[in-house]
Parts: C-alpha cells; sequence; structure tokens
C-alpha cells in the first residue's frame, strides 16, 4: 500500500513513517505542501495523509487542488492540531475522506487506516467479489469464474479495483486518468475504451455501463 505523508513537524514526520513502514506501507515523505502536491499530481497513491499547517501551501489547500483541479479521488486523512469547527468544515467540504486532531494516538490512526482500506478496497492482496459467481484477486490480477481463473492485465486490473471502490458511481474517463495514471504517462481515452472493452468482455456488457457524454457506472 503506496502511502503519501505531509507532516512538517520532523519529530512526528520520522515517528509516523518508522509506524507506517512498520504496518508494511511504502512511504513518500513530504513537509510542505507543494512538494506533496506535486508527488500526489505525478504519482498514484492509495492512501494520503496530510497536516493542515504546513509550508507553502495548506494541507487544506493540497486537498482542494487535487479533487477540484485534477479530479485525484485518493483517499485523504487530514491531521491537525486545530480544535475549532472551521477547519474541519473546511476539510471536508473540500473531500476529505477522515479527520483526526492531534494529539492522537498511534491505534487511532491505524483504526482510521483500517476503515478507509474497507471503505475503498485499498488493500490488493484481498478478495473482492464482483457478483456471486466472479471472485476478483488484485494482487494476482486474476478473476476467478467457479472453477475458471481469467488472468487480466495490470491496467485492466486498476481499472476495476477502482470501480469497485467505486461502484454505483458515474467515474469521468478524466477521473479514472488522474487516479490510475502517473501524470507524465497519461494515455488517450481510446486507450481507456480498449480496457473497458477488454473488461466488458469478460466480466459481460451490463457490469460497466457507459453513460454517454460523461464516463462509466459499475454495477
Amino acid at each position: 500500500m503506496k502511502v503519501l505523508l505531509l507532516e512538517d513537524d520532523l519529530a512526528l514526520n520520522d515517528l509516523l513513517n518508522d509506524h507506517l513502514n512498520d504496518q508494511g506501507f511504502d512511504v513518500t515523505l513530504t513537509t510542505n505542501g507543494q512538494e506533496a502536491l506535486e508527488y500526489l499530481i505525478d504519482e498514484v497513491y492509495d492512501l494520503a495523509i496530510l497536516d493542515i499547517n504546513t509550508p507553502i501551501i495548506s494541507g487544506i489547500e493540497v486537498l482542494k487542488t487535487i479533487r477540484n483541479d485534477y479530479k485525484n479521488q485518493t483517499p485523504v486523512i487530514v491531521l491537525t492540531a486545530y480544535q475549532d469547527m472551521k477547519h474541519l468544515r473546511e476539510s471536508f467540504e473540500n473531500g476529505v475522506d477522515d479527520y483526526i486532531r492531534k494529539p492522537f494516538d498511534l491505534e487511532e490512526l491505524d483504526q482510521r487506516i483500517k476503515k478507509l482500506c474497507k471503505q475503498f478496497n485499498i488493500e490488493q492482496n484481498s478478495e473482492l467479489f464482483i457478483s456471486e459467481d466472479i471472485k476478483f484477486l488484485p494482487q494476482s490480477c486474476e478473476l476467478i469464474f467457479k472453477n475458471e481463473i481469467k488472468q487480466i492485465a495490470q491496467k485492466e486490473r486498476d481499472i476495476l479495483n477502482y470501480f469497485c471502490s467505486h461502484r454505483n458511481r458515474v467515474i469521468s474517463s478524466e477521473e479514472l486518468l488522474q487516479n490510475i495514471w502517473a501524470y507524465e504517462e497519461m494515455p488517450t481515452e481510446a486507450t481507456i475504451r480498449v480496457y473497458i472493452k477488454n473488461l466488458r468482455e469478460i466480466l459481460g456488457k451490463d457490469k460497466i455501463k457507459t453513460i454517454r457524454g460523461i464516463g462509466y457506472k459499475f454495477e
């Protein structure tokens, strides 16, 4: 699981880095908002943990920018020493997924991360059920139909995993681009259509519906 951490307090940054690494996460450390924003634009992460009061730009500005300008739906936990409702409200208005006030126990952070992993199907070694007859194993890029196993390409796996995390919601091609491909290697929309076509051939045409002029809906 790939995690971006924005925390300008170096002692807490080191503490959280050691703890998250002990949990088996691949952690990218940043100490200012501009650096965190550039990483989130250029790379794909499973989770971002953002402090609010950070140099250059705040964690809330990072959140606002990725949500509004890049349609990036990476799950985000905000950490803050602020105790007021203003910052909490502003965070949720800009699309944060969870909010933790400092000081906090590491066990609390673990439980919040576990909740988001379950909510967004982040843990790729888990088994996901597409339907009663189809089981999805993201880690091995496999779909299991009763006793038959079908292999899918890595990007098809990533698209399907994203669809599973956002069932019954219309997802645009732009959202898929921003959340699955790193910014510098984005494919054309035609390439996405090919991946969608391949998944439909395996899962059945009714599983992924095209919403004309908007995007796709996974049911």
